[in-house]
């Protein structure tokens, strides 16, 4: 059974905050939509309400038919202590809480409670649609084909932040919900599972509503377009592709900024008009006044309707100002403004790693013999699980090789962001932490930075635990800013960025002049940014692919 999900005049904020209003949105079966907008738009806030999970401060929403189950799949896993992969799965498909309910009425039919036999079978209908009966079959099945690597039975706080994309692929591809709100499904998903994903979601009959930064997944999958856009206030609801979009969201914005310049000079040229109306009219009351000592009453009486005239002119063009059709200036909107700070070069060798073997339980990277020069722009590649964050961790020096020997050169300042932001992680304040790594700069000095890249009052003092993804995330493109570094290291930075601050960070990579290690599933990014070498890693083994030779599409 598929759903369709109807929202009328909605309208949703935090606290005194409103995030949009007045949203009309029709979501029918074979419907794929793609919700966009910048960071704190209200894009998750939305994906709660059209699952029914929260309430709308305004408006109205449906769900037809009444029976229908939307699934709702947040960003994070929300891995839960004790939890395995096969409790994961259970909870994510909605079949937990389904055999949960049917636990209760089957206990009340034996129990011959009134309205049980309703109540047993309403919830025997709810599992079996949501697929209980065979998940534990299906889902062995379906980690073996994403390669998850562990067992159905192994804790969820085990696993890697590729394993556990992985794992959140495996509960949508076993889900059998109605409607679908995916809340950054692309996050941390290597080529093969953002091929998968894809097909999942060109191929589910049930509507899809989607939040997602990936560029190419949107081109490749949305039929329809939602802009969240915090800077105007408003909502657009824009049919076709995402590329589509694009381009109607550029002649939109064209058209509103000519509309309100057209309005602008004529409301100022009236103006103009006017303010010279009046001085005539007080230069004529003036002369009136000086010449009536001549006796003249027809020169007094001339000056004095000339200035009448003139003053009665000026009133008519208050009018002609007050009848214009009132066109609001668009908003600028607030975009993060990237810049890396380059330090002086650093030696001409900047990392090497020879003979270096690094074993992890049944993983082995290597042996590696390879060398980082300055100023070369590497991008690497590889399925999740490959080896690529151990390599970085090797060459900065973080992991000992087991074998071998691997390492940074001289003069290497490096700056990083890392896949889990773990720079700005735990319990410390947000200021205080970034504080410690410019400990020469002042309190507002690091405050007007972090508010650059939209971190304000309302975050600094929060502890960074607290904070989003993406908030982590701009928090380390910010120590980018703040502090000169020669060479860029870069693990799943698109990861959590809104599309503006995607397109920022691409824009400043370009600019960089130091070296760059980069590694990215996205794919936009792969196509977009300048390169002179290639990377490859696949299950631990390295080799150098031809530069520019960036991984294929799938």
């Amino acid at each position: 059974m598929s759903a369709t999900i109807v929202a009328r005049d909605l309208a949703a904020g935090h606290g005194a905050r409103a995030l949009f209003s007045g949203l009309d949105l029709v979501v029918a079966p074979g419907d794929v939509v793609g919700l966009v907008g910048a960071n704190g738009a209200g894009k998750s806030t939305l994906l709660r309400l059209l699952s029914g999970i929260d309430k709308p401060e305004d408006g109205q929403l449906s769900i037809s038919p009444p029976g229908a189950l939307p699934g709702y799949l947040p960003q994070e896993l929300d891995r839960r202590p004790g939890e395995s992969v096969r409790d994961l799965v259970h909870r994510r498909t909605g079949v937990a809480d389904a055999q949960h309910r049917l636990h209760v009425a089957t206990q009340a039919l034996t129990e011959g409670l009134a309205g049980a036999d309703d109540e047993y079978a309403e919830a025997l209908e709810v599992w079996l649609h949501l697929g209980g009966a065979d998940l534990d079959e299906r889902a062995e099945q379906v980690v073996s084909e994403i390669g998850l690597g562990v067992g159905l039975d192994a804790p969820t706080a085990s696993l890697s932040g590729g394993e556990a994309a992985r794992a959140g692929l495996a509960c949508l591809l076993l889900s059998r919900y109605d409607a679908y709100l995916l809340d950054e499904p692309t996050n941390d998903l290597d080529l093969a599972g953002l091929a998968q994903l894809e097909q999942f979601v060109r191929s589910v009959r049930a509507p899809v509503v989607v939040v997602s930064h990936d560029r190419e997944f949107l081109s490749r999958t949305v039929n329809q377009v939602v802009e969240l856009d915090l800077a105007q206030q408003q909502v657009g609801v824009y049919g076709g592709s995402y590329d589509d979009y694009l381009r109607e969201r550029e002649i939109a914005r064209h058209h509103a900024r000519e509309a309100f310049e057209q309005f602008d000079q004529t409301r100022g040229r009236l103006a103009d008009r006017a303010r010279m109306q009046r001085a005539w009219a007080d230069k004529g009351t003036r002369n009136a006044l000086r010449k009536a000592t001549d006796g003249d009453k027809n020169v007094i009486h001339h000056n004095r309707e000339t200035a009448q005239k003139q003053a009665a002119k000026a009133k008519q063009t208050d009018r002609l100002i007050e009848r214009l059709d009132v066109v609001e200036e668009p908003r600028k909107e607030w975009a993060l403004q990237l810049d890396i700070a380059a330090a002086g070069r650093s030696g001409s060798v900047v990392a090497t790693a020879r003979g270096a073997v690094v074993r992890r339980g049944g993983f082995t990277l290597g042996p590696l013999d390879l060398q980082l020069d300055w100023a070369d722009r590497v991008v690497v590649t590889g399925p999740n699980g490959s080896g690529k964050s151990t390599l970085l961790a090797l060459l900065l020096g973080r992991l000992i090789p087991d074998e071998g020997s691997a390492g940074l050169g001289s003069g290497v300042l490096v700056g990083e962001v890392d896949q889990a932001r773990a720079a700005f992680d735990g319990p410390d304040l947000l200021l205080h932490r970034f504080a410690a790594h410019v400990p020469d700069w002042p309190t507002a000095e690091v405050r007007t930075l972090l508010a650059k890249f939209g971190l304000g009052s309302e975050h600094v003092l929060r502890a960074c635990e607290t904070l989003s993804p993406g908030e982590r995330t701009r928090a380390a493109l910010a120590l980018l800013q703040a502090r000169g570094v020669n060479l860029l290291v870069l693990d799943e930075p698109t990861n959590h960025l809104d599309l503006p601050a995607i397109e920022q960070l691409e824009q400043a990579l370009d600019t960089f002049g130091g070296t760059v290690l980069l590694v990215t599933h996205d794919r936009r990014m792969l196509s977009t940014v300048r390169s002179t070498r290639h990377w490859a890693l696949d299950g631990g083994r390295f080799s150098e692919q031809p530069a520019g030779a960036n991984q294929p599409r799938p």
